[in-house]
């Protein structure tokens, strides 16, 4: 192997940190599924950021939080500019969710999942000054069809088109808030049908971008890292995704103007996560259409988990049993 060889792989993230980075993911999931349904979102957080935490510092790499959950949730651990990892290998940028969709674990809903997403160090945006995002993620039939300028009915009807569908077999997925009332009422006139969703926009976000799932287009405001760490998954799947920076104040925009950022600007794949290199990897803690959930049976839990990996590619399935004598006290 030569010297240059030799640096490619010590400065870049390769397959094998993946299927680390599922232990993290693993972790967080079983550490935080007691809490499933016993309404307590913040007490399942807590125990899902310790265990991923604890995780991630045996990883051999060195991983910049760019998105992580201490100015989200006041979270002690896995904030912004917090390095992890053992220091050694690749230097990487993550974004990392211990539960994203804390109110689904509480309240015993379906979709929640623990995730990370990496990419080489210094190409992810960081978008952490300005908390939503308008996005818009689908399949790669969406490449030159879909514009996030362009009324949304008149993208429904030409990603249809390109799909070769009836614009009544089509499927929109949107958060389920009083801020998108518009947005389905859109929707619906055009003739489309909604999957509204109670939380959890990076595991509606990519089923859009697969092409074995009911959901055609995700539309919609929600978080900002939560669109960062999306970008990593479609980059990897080889779909479609914009986004447009949704500040709620003059003081939030200036915010993000000091810190770089752009507004009236549509970012694209690129524009949110700049490397080809990236990956994304979750595990279910509930039972979802992406995942399922962690499941307890006599002396075994089970987990089921994906890792996506842009540079091959590639989406894994990775099923685990784990013995519950390790994990949780009786």
């Amino acid at each position: 192997m030569s010297t240059t060889d030799g640096a490619e792989l010590i400065s870049h993230p390769d397959r094998n940190l993946a299927m680390e980075l599922v232990r993290a993911t693993e972790a967080a999931a079983i550490r935080s599924s007691p809490w499933i349904g016993r309404g307590d979102k913040l007490a399942a957080d807590g125990a899902a950021v310790d265990a991923m935490r604890k995780f991630l510092a045996t990883v051999n790499f060195s991983g910049l939080v760019v998105i992580g959950e201490g100015e989200k949730d006041n979270a002690p651990m896995l904030f912004n500019g917090e390095v992890v990892g053992t220091g050694n290998g690749p230097q990487c940028d993550i974004a990392v969710d211990p539960i994203d969709g804390t109110s689904l674990t509480a309240q015993g809903r379906s979709h929640a999942i623990s995730m990370i997403a990496v990419s080489d160090r210094g190409s992810m945006l960081d978008a952490s000054s300005v908390f939503y995002m308008e996005k818009i993620v689908s399949s790669n039939e969406a490449i030159g069809v879909v514009d996030i300028r362009k009324p949304l009915a008149e993208n429904i009807r030409a990603l249809a088109a390109a799909k070769g569908k009836r614009v009544d077999e089509m499927r929109i997925a949107v958060l389920d808030r009083a801020r998108h009332d518009d947005i389905v009422r859109e929707i619906r006139e055009a003739g489309a049908g909604t999957r509204l969703i109670l939380d959890g926009d990076v595991a509606a976000g990519i089923n859009a971008a697969r092409h074995d799932t009911r959901i055609d287009m995700c539309v919609g405001v929600g978080g900002s890292p939560e669109g960062v760490a999306t970008a990593c998954a479609i980059k990897a799947l080889g779909g479609f995704m914009q986004g447009r920076l949704y500040p709620q104040s003059d003081d939030e925009k200036q915010r993000g103007i000091d810190a770089g950022l752009k507004f009236d600007h549509v970012y694209d794949l690129d524009g949110l996560v700049s490397s080809d290199n990236t990956f994304f990897v979750a595990t279910g803690v509930t039972d979802g259409e992406l995942v399922r959930g962690v499941r307890r049976s006599g002396p075994l839990i089970t987990t089921e988990s994906i890792v996506l990996r842009a540079r091959s590619g590639t989406l894994r399935r990775v099923a685990a049993e784990h013995l519950a004598s390790k994990w949780l006290d009786d």
